[in-house]
This record gives C-alpha cells, sequence and structure tokens, in this order.
C-alpha cells in the first residue's frame, strides 16, 4: 500500500504522541514538523528523525499528502484553511474550529478543491469504545433512552506548564475535553437535537503550581469552568454532561447509557481501553467478555497503569480512506456537529434557553477488530 506522506505544524507536547505513534499505522508516513518557533521544531525533529521546516516550507512541499494540525485552538481554523489551501488534505487536533461559520468555510474550501478534512478525538475507535458500540448495536440494551457523562476535575494549571489557552474562550472544560465525550456520545446513539445548560467559574484566576519558572503566576479565567448540559438526542434519548474543572473530588461515573432492556457503563472517552461493564434487567452489574481488539491493547506505561493509546488511528483511517475512496470516521461532517453541540452548550449557558442544534451527521462506522487489524503496519 502506498503511504501519505505526514508534515505536522505545531510542536507542542501532543506532536511527540502523533510522531511516537504514527509509525504503527501503514497508511502513514511521518516525514516533517513545523512550527513558528524553528528551535521546537528541529528539537522534535531530532528525537524522531523527520526534517525541520517552516511552515510555509512544509505547505509547499511536495512530498507531503496530509497536514496534521497541532496549534492551540484559537488558531486552528486560519492553520486548517492554509493547509487546505495550499492543496494538502488536513487533520486537526480537537477542536476542529471554535464556530460553525469556521466549520462551513472549511467545507467548502475542501469540497472546492476535493481534499479531505479530519479531526480528533479518534480515541471513540478505541477497543472499548467499540465494543460499546457493537453491543448497542447489537441491542444488547434496547434503545438507549437515556444517560449520564462526567468529566470533572480541578483544571490544568497543577500539570500544564503553560496552562493559560485552558481557560481564555475557545477552551474551558466543554471545548477541551468535552469533544472526547460528545464524539463519544454521537458514535453510540447518533446526533444531538438540542441542548440547555447552565455554565459558571468558580473563581476569576487560576495560579500556576507546575513546577517550572511560571510557577505562582496567576492568569485570568475568561472562559466558564464548570457546565451542566442537557442533551436531547435525534433518536429521543436525554443525556446529562457534567463538565467541570472546579472539582476537588468525586464518585461519578465517566459514562453510563441506560437503555430499556439494560444499562451499559462505559470508561473515559478521554482513552482508548478499559472495561466495559453491562447490567441486564436483574440490574446486575458485570464486565462484558473481552474481544480481541488491537486498539483495546494496553500498550504504554502510566503512572495509574497500563493503558490502551493508538492516537493517529483517525488520522490513519482517513489516509487509509483516501486511498480506498470511502468516507473516513473522524470527519469533517462528525467534528463540525460536535463542535455544534459543545458551542450550543456555552451558548444555553449564555442564554438561559434551550438551544436547537442547525446540523446533523451520520454516525461513523463502526471499526471492528478486523478493520483495525487492516490499518496497522
Amino acid at each position: 500500500m502506498n503511504k501519505l506522506g505526514v508534515g505536522i505544524i505545531g510542536c507542542g507536547n501532543i506532536s511527540a504522541a502523533y510522531l511516537r505513534l504514527g509509525p504503527l499505522f501503514k497508511a502513514l508516513e511521518m516525514r516533517a514538523v513545523a512550527d513558528v518557533n524553528m528551535d521546537a521544531a528541529r528539537a522534535r525533529a531530532d528525537e524522531f528523525g523527520v526534517r525541520a521546516t517552516s511552515v510555509e516550507d512544509l505547505l509547499a512541499s511536495r512530498d507531503i499528502d496530509v497536514v496534521v494540525n497541532l496549534t492551540i485552538p484559537d488558531a486552528h481554523f486560519m492553520v486548517t484553511k492554509a493547509i487546505l489551501e495550499a492543496g494538502k488534505h488536513a487533520y486537526s487536533e480537537k477542536p476542529l474550529v471554535l464556530s460553525l461559520a469556521e466549520g462551513e468555510q472549511l467545507r467548502g474550501l475542501a469540497d472546492g478543491r476535493g481534499l479531505r478534512v479530519g479531526s480528533a478525538p479518534d480515541t471513540f475507535l478505541g477497543g472499548a469504545h467499540q465494543l460499546a458500540r457493537a453491543r448497542i448495536d447489537e441491542g444488547l440494551i434496547g434503545d438507549v433512552v437515556a444517560g449520564t457523562c462526567h468529566v470533572m476535575s480541578h483544571g490544568m494549571e497543577h500539570w500544564h506548564p503553560n496552562p493559560d489557552f485552558f481557560f481564555l474562550p475557545g477552551a474551558g472544560p466543554v471545548l477541551d475535553v468535552g469533544p472526547y465525550y460528545i464524539t463519544n456520545l454521537i458514535q453510540l446513539i447518533g446526533p444531538v437535537k438540542r441542548v440547555a445548560s447552565l455554565t459558571s467559574s468558580a473563581t476569576s484566576t487560576r495560579t500556576i503550581s507546575t513546577e517550572g519558572p511560571r510557577k505562582g503566576e496567576v492568569i485570568p479565567v475568561k472562559t466558564p469552568t464548570n457546565i451542566h448540559a442537557l442533551l436531547d438526542f435525534e433518536n429521543g434519548a436525554t443525556i446529562t454532561l457534567s463538565a467541570s474543572w472546579d472539582v476537588w473530588a468525586h464518585r461519578h461515573a465517566n459514562m453510563e447509557l441506560y437503555g430499556r432492556e439494560g444499562s451499559l457503563f462505559v470508561p473515559d472517552p478521554n482513552f482508548f481501553g478499559g472495561t466495559v461493564e453491562h447490567a441486564g434487567r436483574d440490574g446486575k452489574i458485570a464486565p462484558l467478555p473481552e474481544w480481541d481488539h488491537p486498539f483495546g491493547v494496553a500498550n504504554q506505561e502510566h503512572p495509574a497503569g497500563a493503558r490502551a493509546n493508538y492516537r493517529t488511528a483517525g488520522l490513519a483511517d482517513m489516509a487509509q480512506a483516501i486511498v480506498e475512496e470511502r468516507p473516513h470516521r473522524c470527519s469533517l461532517e462528525l467534528a463540525i456537529h460536535a463542535v455544534d453541540v459543545m458551542t450550543s452548550i456555552l451558548k444555553s449557558g449564555e442564554t438561559g434557553t434551550f438551544v436547537e442544534l442547525m446540523t446533523s451527521c451520520e454516525r461513523p462506522a463502526a471499526l471492528s477488530p478486523d478493520a483495525a487489524r487492516k490499518l496497522m503496519g
């Protein structure tokens, strides 16, 4: 199979994951990195054996077919737009854009030039979440009628050396970590029809506590950090989503889905693996039998234990879809709908009213164990 040449714009923390994991997939060849800070680009290039270029040179490079946008969220639209204007396929970290208008501009550019746009998150392609998808599709819990999602902590200033952008418009818990949960809900049960929410912030500033030169520095909070939302899905399911960086501790599960015939307990959508549990009408909760999905196999050590991490799976699926001339799973339509959900949640918090969604999308195709294996080298 011909490999597509991949270039990366943005050499921050997440770029290491893409460069480390990209070689797992047969459709990808990581070739170049670029950053407005050439020292950062050269450091990443030296670390992973690729070349460092300026952003302009990368966009002009004839051996680069797909460019991955790993810049800060506020720059995602302009950088992805430049990628498409350079005639390259684009794949962006989440969120794809910060408004529907920006998403529609990218759709017009991509359609007009015959190019693909993909977007993280791709964790919903993980073994655990595809197991949940398969069992829902088989009718294990019947029609999903309700559910809960909780993604809560006390923010990023405790671990990130430069957490400023997390607390500015375009980030916050809904736009930063919300994509993992909302995208997984869409792939499990379908698109959202309308939303309502309450939003607030516990404090107007945060103090960086990460060891380093900025420890003790006070940064502003200019976006809601505590959001409680109701999601009304097109299929009639109603889901409660709590996303907060104002919580020191809690006992809520990551994701629970309640069907007419039982309940499904889904692990953290921020990760590829984990244990999926099920209860039928008898109410007895037990793990689902494991299956041999390659994106559920632990491959990295973490302080909390070994985890499955196959970031770039969505990029690899898009690259292979380009070659095979089929739809890719981390699609522009899916990403735009997720942005619609997230921005509508924030709008509802501002207005105090239900907000009707302006977009819809198809559920992405399921990724079976065999289909996942075909992506790998």
